[in-house]
């Protein structure tokens, strides 16, 4: 499977990414972007508290970058992460996976040690 190379905004030389998007997650955010009205600058990818084993991600759309905000670009895409969830998505790929049962976005992260029965939530 192929991915898509990110590249910080703010900075002009090329660093190891903590994040990875897959084309076809890229596209899958575009096509849901495309329907928002205003359009968002971005896609905000985080780590937050909860579920049964202590972590969850979280997806949503945003006008502008916050303050303590890393920003990346995956091809057109801005993706903003805030510095405590970059701490737990060091070396994570985002994945859009349609099977029969089921479709959405997958996060493939070595720094998980557990998830839960469901699979919505994580330790490290």
């Amino acid at each position: 499977m192929s991915t898509s190379v990110a590249e910080p905004v703010t900075n002009l030389n090329p660093v190891a990414m903590p994040l990875t998007l897959s084309p076809q997650a890229i596209a899958k955010v575009h096509e849901i972007m495309a329907t928002q009205d205003p359009l968002p600058a971005g896609l905000r990818i985080g780590v937050v508290g909860g579920g049964c084993s202590g972590f969850q991600y979280s997806m949503s759309f945003e006008n502008q970058a916050g303050m303590m905000d890393k920003v990346f670009k995956f091809d057109d895409l801005k993706v903003f992460v805030d510095s405590t969830s970059l701490m737990y998505l060091n070396g994570c790929l985002v994945d859009y996976v349609e099977t029969l049962e089921a479709a959405g976005f997958k996060f493939d992260n070595p720094a998980v040690k557990s998830t839960c029965g469901c699979g919505s939530s994580f330790n490290v």
